[in-house]
């Protein structure tokens, strides 16, 4: 059997690419237990979200704009900092983690250690996407960006606020230690 592809049979060339595609993620993981599949699953997703919010800007004759200018990508820096660390490690929303994670103790002031419960899989990497801020910062970004395109407003409105409670805990933080140390 060649490597080319066979063009009278594709289901022949599906099978092909597939047997390529675990060939690769076999040497990849040396062993390991790495959920390839749940990530291509995961990255799919993203692509899939990303299109969709294309289309839907262009449906409703939205372009991104030339620039973004310094205040709205402070305010997204700060806003996706304070929403990623929420889906990641707020007690409030361990249920959205629950089905992926278990529960392991407190880490942070308000914040919570979890480990992915699943080994393998989607769940598995939905359970590392969901315990990570800095893995869901580039979906909140994402979205947060998409928002700019398809509703301005509100979006200001949102990473607005969100920079005030990440200033608020800021201030929360350095109100702490300034008690500590004068005690």
């Amino acid at each position: 059997m060649t490597n080319a592809p066979d063009k009278a049979n594709p289901l022949r060339t599906v099978r092909a690419v597939r047997s390529w595609a675990e060939e690769q993620a076999s040497e990849y993981r040396a062993g390991e237990d790495r959920p390839l599949r749940g990530y291509v699953t995961l990255l799919s997703v993203y692509g899939a979200g990303v299109g969709v919010a294309g289309l839907v800007g262009r449906r409703l004759n939205r372009r991104a704009p030339e620039r973004v200018g310094p205040l709205d990508l402070v305010t997204l820096g700060i806003a996706t900092h304070r929403i990623s660390r929420t889906l990641a490690k707020d007690a409030v929303t361990s249920p959205l983690r629950a089905p992926f994670t278990r529960f392991e103790g407190t880490s942070a002031p308000g914040e919570l250690a979890e480990r992915v419960r699943h080994h393998g899989g989607v769940r598995h990497s939905v359970g590392e996407l969901m315990t990570c801020p800095m893995c869901l910062a580039q979906w909140v970004a994402t979205a947060l960006t998409a928002g700019l395109v398809l509703a301005p407003r509100q979006t200001r409105l949102v990473t607005a606020a969100l920079t005030a409670v990440a200033g608020a805990d800021f201030l929360q933080y350095l109100y702490a230690l300034l008690q500590q140390a004068t005690e």
